[in-house]
This record gives structure tokens, C-alpha cells and sequence, in this order.
């Protein structure tokens, strides 16, 4: 057994659920080597602080388990149902030579000592005791699911993952604990049936947000939703000029977001690929609109924004602007001609600015400089990484 590290910092939450076993078997892997493993510790009833400070010294002081690592505590709101109190969260490293069921069923034996009682998912609880990882590990039976399937999602667990050991690989996704942190900026999700799974591509014109989602969408074996760009009959005078137009060309825009985009349009539990991202609108509106026209803009967008389904995932495409510069020139389109290189490094600066602050869903960044978007290879790679954001019926 080692020593306890204090528990210190803020406050957190955990809310995660292996189906609980009812007979306890310790099983000793053979020869005792022993494996550095990763639990998440959350509380969200009674004294939290001291909840959690109890579970971790009953993980120390547990036969074949030693604490060698604690993060700070941090606090978020629930996921599950809104009408109980916030919760606490750490995670800790461990060593142990317990083979993984073994190690699971001990867990939960520490909860049962510390009174949780069964309820419902998400519920409040006054322990609750998550592996996240078991070494590299990837396993999965009706009674164990390592890595945690959804620990990816939340910044709760990857804040407490990224002070032990940023630098982590998750074994599945085959990132490290800091770029998946990163992605979240923040935030807390879950994958849900209830939603469209729309995935959106982000980035400037010609970055390559087409060919991305072309090829997204055929590794996936879903529906690909193509931006109405072409069919804008506007768009050509407004390049050449045409401002008293800009209005028309950016109404047009948003009424095809809605018939593409529309909750009422996209199927619930289904994954699509659009080669943008709704939020869009608003960059392109304040850089093309006068004042008198975004006045008469904003109440159409307002409305059709919250018509719209929210994408579950954003994948930021981005490259300098000159190297956009340099697709727009070969693909010849005459009206793209009037774009120069100032108004496209503007664009990219509104669109760094859009993700720097984005809390929507969690965001894949790529550089459009090394991910070359017609290689199936990257793409097929992509996609397995993609799927771990979306919802998938069990069957599938």
C-alpha cells in the first residue's frame, strides 16, 4: 500500500456506470506484475470532499492496490437530471496487480462500504467509482467497458486525466488526454439517440471542407449534405460587385440552411456530414452586410437558427490563407476570382476566433497542410476516430 496524496484544489463530478457484479472474486494476475491503472471519483451527496477523500484512502489501503496519484477537485454541473446538486471529481493513478474484473468488483465493494445505494443513471450518489483505464487495455463484456466509453466527452475527467499525465495516449482513440481536453474546451457532453448525428465541417473557402465531408460522409456510409453555394443565383453579382444584393445572397443561404439543416429534416439517431457549420452565418453576415442590412438580416437568422439541428461534432479544417489562396486559383471558378488574400486571412481570423470560444460540441482541429483530405487512408483513420462522437445503435 503507499501513501495517500492529499486532496486538494476545488470541487468536480463523475458520472459513470459499469453493470455492478454481485460476487467478488479477487483475481491476482500471474506473477504479480502490476498494472498502472486510472479511476475517476466522483460525489455529488452528502460531505463530497470527504466522500471522495474516503474512497481513496480505501483504494490505498486495499490488497493489491496502490495510490500513487490524486488530482485537484473540480466541480461541474449534473448531465443527467437537473434536479441535484453539482458534482465533485478527481481522478486517481493507481498501481495494481489485480486483473481487471478483479479490480472493478473491488471498486465497487468501496462503494457499497461508503453507503452509495442503487438508483437511477445519472442520479445523485454519494460515491461513485469509475476505471477508466487499465493499463492499454481496451476491453469490453456485458460487465466491463475500459477505457470508459464516454470519458473522452467530459472535461471533468480529462482535466483531472491531464494533471497526471497529459501526455496519456488513449488506447482506442490514440490521442493523448491533452488534445482530447482541448477539444472539449471545457465542456461536458454526452452521445444521445434523441439528436441528428450531424457532423459539420468548419474552415475557410478553399481549405477543402467539400472534399473532407465527400469523403467523410463514404467512410461512414451516411448522407452528405453539400452547402447550396453553386445554386446561389446572387452569389456571382455580389463577388462582382453587386453589394444591394448581399442581403438576397445571405437569405438565400440561410433558407437552404433550414431546408437542409431543419430539426424537422434530419432524422434523429442518423449521421450526416455537412461540408459547413451553421454558425457560419454570422461571420460571413457582419463581413458582407451593410448595418441597414443586418438590421433587417438578424430577425430571419434568429429564428432559422433555432429551427436548426446542432452538430454533435465540428472538424475545424484549416491551412494559411495563401494555400487556400492557391486552391481557389486552380479550381478556376470566375467569380471566385475577385477574392483577394486580405479578405481571406479576415475570414480565417473570424473563423480561430469562432472555435476559440466554441462550447457547442467537442471540436476536431486539422491542419489541411498535413491531413490531406483525398487520402482514403487519413480519411478511413478520421472516421474511426469520428465515430466515437456520434451515437450508434447497439446493434450496429
Amino acid at each position: 500500500m503507499g501513501i495517500l496524496p492529499m486532496i486538494h484544489g476545488q470541487d468536480a463530478r463523475a458520472t459513470f456506470h459499469f453493470v455492478r457484479s454481485s460476487k467478488v472474486t479477487l483475481i491476482v494476475k500471474p506473477g504479480s506484475q502490476t498494472t498502472t491503472a486510472y479511476v475517476a471519483l466522483g460525489a455529488n451527496l452528502g460531505d463530497r470532499k470527504a466522500n471522495i477523500a474516503a474512497a481513496a484512502r480505501l483504494l490505498d489501503a486495499s490488497e493489491h492496490i496502490t495510490l500513487t496519484g490524486m488530482s485537484n477537485l473540480v466541480e461541474s454541473e449534473p448531465l443527467g437530471p437537473a434536479d441535484q446538486p453539482e458534482y465533485m471529481d478527481a481522478a486517481a493513478c493507481i498501481e495494481t496487480d489485480l486483473a481487471p474484473q478483479a479490480l472493478f468488483e473491488k471498486m465497487v465493494s468501496i462503494e457499497d462500504q461508503l453507503g452509495r445505494a442503487p438508483g437511477k443513471k445519472w442520479g445523485p450518489r454519494t460515491i461513485d467509482l469509475d476505471l477508466l483505464l487499465y493499463g492499454g487495455e481496451v476491453i469490453s463484456s456485458p460487465a466491463l467497458i475500459v477505457p470508459h466509453s464516454q470519458m473522452h466527452l467530459r472535461s471533468f475527467v480529462l482535466k483531472g486525466m491531464c494533471e497526471l499525465n497529459g501526455e496519456l495516449m488513449h488506447p482506442v482513440l490514440k490521442q493523448p488526454m491533452n488534445e482530447l481536453a482541448a477539444r472539449l474546451n471545457g465542456g461536458d457532453f454526452f452521445l444521445s439517440s434523441d439528436r441528428a448525428q450531424l457532423i459539420s465541417i468548419a474552415g475557410i473557402i478553399g481549405v477543402g471542407k467539400t472534399t473532407l465531408a465527400r469523403g467523410l460522409a463514404q467512410a461512414l456510409d451516411c448522407a452528405m449534405i453539400a452547402e447550396a453555394y453553386d445554386t446561389n443565383p446572387y452569389m456571382p453579382q455580389v463577388y462582382a460587385g453587386r453589394k444591394d444584393l448581399a442581403l438576397d445572397s445571405q437569405l438565400y443561404f440561410l433558407n437552404s440552411r433550414e431546408e437542409q439543416l431543419g430539426k424537422d429534416k434530419l432524422t434523429p439517431g442518423a449521421v450526416a456530414v455537412s461540408d459547413y457549420v451553421f454558425d457560419k452565418e454570422m461571420i460571413f453576415a457582419t463581413r458582407t452586410l451593410s448595418p441597414e442590412q443586418l438590421d433587417s438580416y438578424m430577425p430571419t437568422h434568429d429564428a432559422i437558427a433555432a429551427a436548426v439541428a446542432e452538430c454533435v461534432l465540428a472538424v475545424y479544417l484549416y491551412d494559411s490563407p495563401a494555400a487556400c489562396m492557391a486552391r481557389i486559383d486552380s479550381r478556376n471558378r470566375p467569380y471566385e476570382k475577385v477574392i483577394d488574400l486580405p479578405a481571406l486571412e479576415a475570414f480565417a481570423q473570424d473563423y480561430d476566433r469562432l472555435f476559440a470560444g466554441w462550447r457547442k460540441c467537442p471540436v476536431i482541429r486539422l491542419d489541411a497542410g498535413r491531413f490531406n483530405c483525398r487520402d482514403a487512408a487519413q480519411i478511413s483513420i478520421l472516421a474511426d476516430e469520428v465515430r466515437h462522437y456520434v451515437w450508434k445503435s447497439p446493434e450496429k
